[in-house]
C-alpha cells in the first residue's frame, strides 16, 4: 500500500462495501444530534438579537420581546408542520429545491437551491469563526491564530464527515446533547427561582404598559431578527434519505422532536431574560450573564459556557450533512457537476464534502475571520426557500386537493405570508448588508443553467441508435480490450476501430450493483455489436482496481502465445476547457495509471464534441 493510501486510511478509515449503506443511516438519536445543531445553537443568540432592536428605544421596550417570542414560535410551528409535509410527500430528499421546481417551475426551484447552497458555506464559515472566537477569548494568547484555528476546525468537522455519517453522528452528538441538557438545567433552575419567590422581576419594563417611540416598523425588525433562531429548520427535510427505514416517518418525527426542544429552550431563554432585566452587553452574552445570575459563575456556568462554544461549532456540522445530498439532487438533475453524485469509499458524497470544506475555508481566510458582515446573508438564504417551499406546498394542495388539504393549506399560507414579510423586513432595514444577494444569486443560477446546457449538448452529441449492427465489420488477430461505461458514440467508434485490428475484441464493463450490470447486459445484447462483453461487479465502486486485474489475467494468458494485449480506451474531448471538469476523469486516470504499470499497448480513441 502506498504512503498516500495509508495516510487515507488513516484519516478517513477503511473503505465500505456498497452493501454496508443501510448501516450508514442514522437513527432518531444520531440524526436529531447532526441535522439540529444550526436551529439548536441559534438559541444562544436569537433572544439577545431581539432585545438589541428594542434596546434602541429603552429597556421599557424590553416587554415586547415576551409576544415577539410567541410569533417567533407561531412562525416555528408553521415551519414545522410545513417541513413534515415536504418530509412525506419528497422522502427523496431535496427540500425546498425539489418542492420549488416541481410546484413553481425550475427557475424557482434553482433559486431556493442555490440560496440553501450559499447558506450552507456561510453556516460553516461564521459558526466556526465564532467557535474560533470563542477559543481566544478563553485563551487571549491565541487571538493572532484565530484564522489559523478556525481553517484547522473546518479541517477537522471534513475529515469527520469523510469518515461517514455514522462515525461523525456518533463523536460530534455528546456536545449537541450536553448543550440541551445544560440549557434545560438553566431553565428549570431558574424557574424554580422565580416559582419559589427566591427571585422576583428585575426588569423595570412592566408588561403591557405602552412605550414612547415604539413603531410597527422596529417591533417587525425585532421580529427578524429574533427569527434567526430558526436557521437550520430546513435541514432534516434536504437529507431524508440519511435515515433509517422508513426515512419519512423517522425524519418527520425528528423534526418534531427538534421544533419542540427548540421551542422550549427559546421560551424559556427569553423569559428567563425578561424577568431578570438583562440588557444586551457588547462585552458578554446575554446567555453568559443569565447563567451567571442563575447559577453564579461556578461549575454549572462555565458547562453552559462550554457546551455554547462547542455547538457554536458544531453547528457547521448541519452544513456538511445537508450540503451534499442537495447538490446531488441538484447534480442528478444536471445542474450541477456529475461528480457529486459520486459516493466515497465510506459511502458519503465526498466531493460535496471537500466543495463545502474549502469553500468555507476560502471564506475565512479572505474575511479574515471576522464574517459579521455576512451573517444577515444567512436570513436570505434561509427565508427565501421558506417562502418559496411554503408557497410550493401551497400551490400542490390547491392543485391536487387531497383529502384535509385545506387545514394544510392555511398552515402554508401563513407560514409563507410571515416569510415573506420577513424577507421584505431585511431587505428593507439590512439593504447595505444583504443587496450582494440580489447580485449572487442570479449569478448560481445562471451557473446552473450553463452546467445543465452544457449536459443537454453532451447528451444529444452521444445518444446513437442502438438497432444499428456492428458485427459485419472485418476482424483480425489481436487481443484488444475496450474499457466501456455505456452505450454511446465514443463507445461505438471505439469498437470500430477495436474491430478493424483484431478478431479478439472484448469489452469490460465496470458496474457498482447488480441492476447496472444486468441493464448493460440486455442493452449491449439489443446492440448486437458482434463484441463479446464482460461484467464485472465492483463491491468499492473502484473502476481501476477490478480493470487492473482483469487486463493482468488476460495478459497472463497472452503471454503464454505470445500475443500483444491493446487496450483502446474510448475518450471524449470538450469543447470549451472549462466543460472537462463537469465530467469524470476516469479515462484520462486509467490512462496515466496504465501507462506507468503495465506493459500493454494503450490506444485512445479521441470523440471530440462540437458544442
Amino acid at each position: 500500500m502506498s504512503t498516500y493510501n495509508k495516510i487515507k486510511r488513516f484519516l478517513i478509515g477503511r473503505p465500505l462495501k456498497s452493501n454496508e449503506l443501510a448501516e450508514q443511516r442514522l437513527n432518531k438519536l444520531k440524526a436529531l444530534a447532526i441535522l439540529s445543531s444550526d436551529a439548536l445553537s441559534s438559541v444562544a443568540y436569537g433572544p439577545e438579537q431581539i432585545l438589541i432592536v428594542l434596546a434602541t428605544i429603552s429597556v421599557l421596550a424590553f416587554w415586547y420581546s415576551l409576544p415577539i417570542a410567541i410569533g417567533v414560535l407561531i412562525l416555528l410551528a408553521a415551519l414545522i408542520l410545513s417541513y413534515r409535509q415536504i418530509i412525506f410527500s419528497y422522502p427523496q430528499g431535496g427540500g425546498a429545491y425539489m418542492v420549488a421546481k416541481e410546484n413553481l417551475g425550475k427557475n424557482f426551484g434553482l433559486v431556493a437551491g442555490g440560496s440553501l447552497l450559499v447558506d450552507y458555506i456561510l453556516t460553516v464559515a461564521v459558526s466556526v469563526s465564532a467557535g474560533a472566537d470563542a477559543i481566544t477569548s478563553a485563551f487571549p494568547a491565541l487571538h493572532p491564530y484565530s484564522i489559523l484555528i478556525a481553517v484547522l476546525l473546518v479541517i477537522i468537522i471534513t475529515l469527520l464527515n469523510l469518515r461517514g455519517l455514522t462515525e461523525s453522528a456518533t463523536i460530534l452528538a455528546y456536545p449537541v446533547y450536553l448543550f440541551v441538557l445544560a440549557l434545560i438545567a438553566l431553565i428549570v433552575c431558574g424557574l424554580f427561582q422565580v416559582l419559589t419567590g427566591h427571585v422576583h422581576s428585575s426588569n423595570p419594563a412592566s408588561f403591557g404598559n405602552p412605550v414612547n417611540g415604539i413603531s410597527l416598523f422596529l417591533l417587525l425588525k425585532a421580529f427578524s431578527s429574533g427569527c434567526s433562531a430558526l436557521t437550520g429548520v430546513e435541514a432534516i427535510s434536504n437529507a431524508v434519505p440519511n435515515f433509517k427505514k422508513p426515512e419519512d416517518k423517522n425524519a418527520a418525527t425528528t423534526l418534531a422532536i427538534m421544533g419542540s426542544i427548540l421551542a422550549i429552550l427559546f421560551t424559556g431563554i427569553v423569559f428567563l431574560v425578561f424577568w431578570y432585566g438583562i440588557t444586551p452587553s457588547s462585552n458578554e452574552t446575554v446567555l453568559s450573564m443569565l447563567g451567571a445570575q442563575v447559577f453564579g459563575r461556578g461549575i454549572m456556568y462555565y458547562f453552559i459556557q462550554v457546551t455554547t462554544a462547542l455547538i457554536l461549532i458544531l453547528a457547521a456540522n448541519t452544513g456538511f450533512s445537508a450540503f451534499p445530498l442537495l447538490a446531488f439532487n441538484l447534480a442528478k438533475d444536471k445542474y450541477m457537476p456529475r461528480p457529486f453524485t459520486a459516493r466515497g469509499d465510506r459511502l458519503g458524497y465526498s466531493n460535496g464534502i471537500i466543495t463545502l470544506g474549502l469553500f468555507s475555508i476560502i471564506l475565512i481566510i479572505v474575511f479574515e475571520g471576522s464574517t459579521d458582515r455576512l451573517i444577515p446573508l444567512y436570513a436570505v438564504g434561509v427565508f427565501l426557500p421558506f417562502t418559496l417551499s411554503q408557497t410550493g406546498m401551497i400551490l400542490k394542495w390547491f392543485r391536487t386537493k387531497p383529502k384535509g388539504w385545506f387545514l394544510k393549506f392555511i398552515v402554508n399560507l401563513i407560514g409563507a405570508l410571515i416569510c415573506f414579510l420577513i424577507l421584505i423586513i431585511f431587505f428593507v432595514t439590512k439593504f447595505q448588508q444583504v443587496w450582494l444577494a440580489l447580485l449572487f444569486i442570479p449569478l448560481v443560477v445562471l451557473m446552473f443553467h450553463k452546467i445543465h446546457s452544457h449536459y443537454l449538448r453532451v447528451a444529444e452529441q452521444l445518444r446513437i441508435n442502438t438497432h444499428e449492427r456492428l458485427k459485419d465489420f472485418d476482424l483480425s488477430e489481436n487481443v484488444v480490450i475496450v474499457p466501456v461505461a455505456g452505450i454511446t458514440n465514443v463507445v461505438k467508434q471505439s469498437i470500430l476501430y477495436a474491430k478493424s485490428i483484431s478478431d479478439n475484441v472484448i469489452a469490460v464493463y465496470i458496474g457498482f450493483s447488480p441492476e447496472s450490470i444486468e441493464n448493460m447486459e440486455k442493452e449491449w445484447k439489443e446492440w448486437d455489436t458482434g463484441v463479446r462483453l464482460v461484467c464485472i461487479h465492483s463491491l468499492y465502486r473502484s473502476i481501476l482496481t477490478p480493470l487492473s486485474k482483469f487486463i493482468d489475467t488476460v495478459k497472463y494468458k497472452a503471454d503464454q502465445s505470445h500475443a500483444m494485449v491493446t487496450v483502446v480506451m474510448p475518450q471524449f474531448y470538450t469543447k470549451k476547457w472549462w466543460h472537462s471538469f463537469l465530467h469524470n476523469q476516469s479515462a484520462t486516470l486509467i490512462r496515466t495509471y496504465f501507462l506507468r504499470t503495465k506493459n500493454i499497448v494503450l490506444t485512445t480513441v479521441p470523440y471530440h464534441l462540437k458544442k
